[in-house]
């Protein structure tokens, strides 16, 4: 026999090889009151249902998704964790972080429920100016994960910053 057979996932569940594809794949999990993971903001290339309490959600390189991780145990919650995560190209360099295949260049990494609220209201602030979370400059979501490890509030996105970004995005390319 050649070769080596895929790590496997805990459970043994889901194969944990590097995909054959230029996506990055998450695998969400909802099992009430115990494990729930979901997708915050992203713009999805593929979804498949993997079974009734398991999807597997796919983003193409330099797309932006906010990934929440929450779990609990008889005594409470265990975890609250907030990422938002830009996939890259292949060959790039990345991060590995857990359910997230093969990982990704991750802009913003907060833990606990305080700090995971604070972020989601900082999503929501983003949007209720009618910009789209996914569009925001990755630069911005590195600032709001620097801001809060330091306990300051973040800056707010402006409009105004955001056609900047667009404007700065667009001589780049």
């Amino acid at each position: 026999m050649t070769g080596t057979a895929a790590p496997r996932a805990r459970g043994g569940s889901v194969p944990l090889a590097r995909p054959i594809d230029n996506l990055t794949h998450v695998e969400l999990t909802h099992i009430e009151k115990r494990i729930e993971n979901w997708i915050r903001f992203g713009r999805e290339a593929h979804e498949q249902v993997l079974d009734r309490k398991r999807r597997l959600f796919s983003y193409r390189p330099g797309s932006v998704f906010a990934f929440v991780r929450w779990a609990a145990n008889d005594f409470g919650t265990i975890i609250s964790r907030i990422d938002i995560v830009r996939p890259v190209e292949p060959g790039e360099a990345y991060q590995t972080l857990p359910f997230v295949r093969p990982g990704g260049d991750i802009l913003l990494k907060i833990e606990g429920w305080p700090k995971v609220e604070q972020v989601l209201r900082h999503i929501d602030a983003v949007e209720a100016v009618g910009i789209d979370a996914c569009d925001v400059a990755p630069d911005h979501w590195r600032h709001v994960a620097n801001r809060m490890s330091v306990g300051q509030e973040p800056r707010p996105y402006t409009m105004e910053r955001h056609q900047a970004w667009l404007k700065r995005r667009e001589i780049g390319q």
